[in-house]
């Protein structure tokens, strides 16, 4: 619930030039009216507007409102009109009336807008009262919300005070009234000393630049004080009688109206002006810092912690985030944090989650601090989401696997499971008298789905070792030619095999028995492929890069494109015309890279394809190679 801005006061640089010109008015429209409005009518016209701007603007502002109404009543109130007349019954009513109500209006304003805040709030918390998705009641050392700034929401200008002090410091303005004291006296002294040369026309256009001068360094209260200081000593020394402070010359008084309303409304523009500057600053240094963290966002550092920690850098003291947990608030992330943070400032983000902030500068506004609250949320939630969705995704490949392997199961290994038992069950069949060569057909189909049941549950085995990580590699020179014939020998009904390994070819890098299995899938995996009379072929060669590349080649179909990554993935299968569950080149695959190498699948020329193993070599010499076979 908000009220707007109804529960803040008007300040100095609005209120006042308004409540000028408003008097000066009501002064232009009693001198044209010729008496018929009298020194009542015009005390109750000048009261009226006096109470109105004291009760809407800031309490500092009331006594200058109700002073420039005193001096209207005073130069208004009986002919001749702007002719300033301090003493007498009318005025000595009019600065009791106008200090009555001044006061008293500038109190009710207070009250008012104390009450009015006091409304908001109760309204918020009856607001946070609602059980579902509410915010609960803040407890002694529990978070509040973003009210604990002073004026306005976060980020916004406002029309506050703590917002206009701001935008010129202490040291600011005690400097601009210190040139006041100085420069006022010294330029009445030069002026007198001029009188002869100079008309009252002159002397407040000079007033008026050592007015604005005070107003660029001071700001707004420091000109002011200037400009009635400035109009005093005009009165004093610039208009007949001298030395008084009665004004003979109506057009005189009314230069001194005008010079004070023109200097405050000039001040009121020059201090909005340099307010707007250091607001602009400080919205570009926002900007700034707000663009560094998302450079720090995109770059990866995309977590509640890494944002806190650029907080904390950039702008200094303490940050901590907190989540409601169980009823009670839990650390989720925190930086430059020892301990609790009993009095720090309270920035409510969701119902279940709070930012704790203390010991920053001036730098880190509302606003600015606002953002880093809402990224660092939003980095909460994203990371969470990663790690859901990377469980999803592992529980995704686990279920693929499972189906995968229950589909192996139901068809690769009952096929020779079947074949085994049909064979071993004509064998045992006492009716029947089988041949020596029936027997022998019968023991070698056993035999060889037998070996078809070893190397799928070989595969199966190996595949989940991958998997779960368990494969510890143990890498030591190996040469390639005494790997492969027992990769080839290992195979049933070992393949034909065109090997071509150079003479002296240098040792690599590996596992032997990894590469052995490597190279057995590989090979067997192109003897089915390769078309009769067309064996597959194993290349040792050095790579331009120093590594050793082994190129098992076939010359049957080949694969598309399209498909040469994905005839590594666990049961794989391009087509139902060989045997297999699919795992010959996954496994290849995982055991290379386990060992530093890679694997890669290219077009065979003429036909067929290639499946290249690049494995780092012992040492960096390359050997001379000769051209043996």
């Amino acid at each position: 619930m908000t009220l707007g801005y109804l529960d803040r006061a008007i300040p100095g640089p609005y209120v006042l030039p308004v409540s000028f010109g408003a008097f000066l008015t009501i002064g232009t429209v009693t001198a044209a009216l010729g008496g018929r409005l009298t020194g009542g009518g015009v005390l109750i016209a000048c009261g009226i507007v006096a109470g109105l701007m004291s009760f809407a603007a800031t309490p500092a502002a009331a006594p200058l409102i109700g002073s420039i109404g005193w001096l209207t009543v005073a130069g208004f109130s009986r002919p001749p009109y702007a002719s300033i007349q301090p003493t007498g019954a009318m005025a000595r009513n009019a600065a009791v009336a106008l200090g009555v109500t001044c006061v008293t209006a500038a109190g009710l304003g207070v009250v008012f807008r104390w009450y009015l805040r006091r409304l908001t709030l109760v309204s918020m918390s009856t607001h946070a009262d609602r059980p579902a998705g509410a915010l609960p009641a803040a407890e002694p050392g529990e978070l509040a919300g973003l009210d604990d700034w002073p004026a306005g929401p976060a980020g916004s200008a406002g029309l506050g005070e703590a917002a206009q002090a701001g935008a010129i410091d202490v040291r600011r303005r005690l400097a601009g009234v210190l040139l006041g004291a100085i420069l006022l006296p010294v330029m009445t002294v030069l002026l007198a000393a001029l009188r002869q040369h100079l008309d009252l026309t002159d002397d407040l256009l000079f007033y008026l630049v050592a007015v604005v001068t005070i107003t660029v360094l001071g700001g707004f209260w420091p000109a002011v004080l200037a400009a009635i200081a400035a109009s005093l000593l005009l009165n004093w020394y610039f208009t007949e009688p001298i030395h008084t402070l009665t004004v003979q010359q109506p057009r005189e008084l009314l230069a001194l109206l005008l010079f004070v309303t023109v200097a405050v409304a000039v001040s009121s523009v020059v201090h909005l002006a340099a307010r707007r500057a250091v607001q602009a600053a400080r919205s570009r240094a926002e900007a700034a810092s707000l663009l560094e963290l998302a450079q720090t966002v995109l770059g990866g550092a995309d977590t509640a912690a890494a944002i806190l920690g650029h907080l904390t850098r950039s702008h200094g003291g303490q940050a901590e985030l907190r989540e409601r947990v169980g009823g009670g608030w839990v650390r989720t992330a925190a930086s430059g944090v020892d301990g609790d943070l009993p009095a720090a400032t309270r920035i409510a983000i969701r119902p279940d989650l709070m930012l704790l902030v203390t010991g920053q500068d001036a730098t880190a506004t509302p606003a600015l601090l606002a953002g880093y609250a809402a990224q660092a949320a939003a980095a909460l939630d994203r990371e969470r989401l990663r790690t859901q969705a990377a469980q999803a995704e592992a529980l995704a490949e686990g279920n693929r696997m499972r189906t995968a392997l229950l589909a192996a199961v139901s068809h690769d290994l009952r096929t020779p499971l079947a074949s085994v038992k049909a064979s071993v069950s004509s064998l045992r069949q006492t009716d029947v008298q089988w041949s020596a060569a029936d027997q022998a057909d019968l023991l070698a189909t056993i035999e060889q789905n037998a070996d078809r049941l070893d190397a799928l549950i070989g595969n199966l085995l190996d595949m989940s070792r991958l998997h779960t990580g368990s494969l510890q590699p143990f890498l030591r020179p190996t040469g390639i030619e005494e790997v492969a014939p027992v990769a080839l020998l290992g195979l049933d009904d070992a393949p034909r095999l065109r090997m071509t390994v150079p003479d002296g070819f240098p040792l690599v890098l590996a596992d032997p028995g990894l590469l052995e299995r490597v190279l057995a899938n590989l090979i067997s995996n192109a003897a089915r492929h390769s078309p009769p009379g067309s064996p597959p072929e194993l290349h040792a060669q050095l790579t331009e890069d120093g590594a050793v590349a082994l190129e098992v080649i076939d010359h049957g179909q080949g694969v598309p494109d399209e498909q040469k990554e994905l005839i590594f993935e666990p049961f794989a299968r391009l087509d139902d015309r060989h045997p297999g569950v699919g795992l010959g080149l996954a496994v290849a695959k995982g055991f290379a890279e386990a060992m530093g190498g890679a694997i890669s699948a290219l077009d065979t020329a003429g036909g067929g394809l290639t499946v290249r193993v690049t494995l780092p070599l012992v040492g960096s010499d390359k050997f001379a190679l000769g051209a043996g076979s």
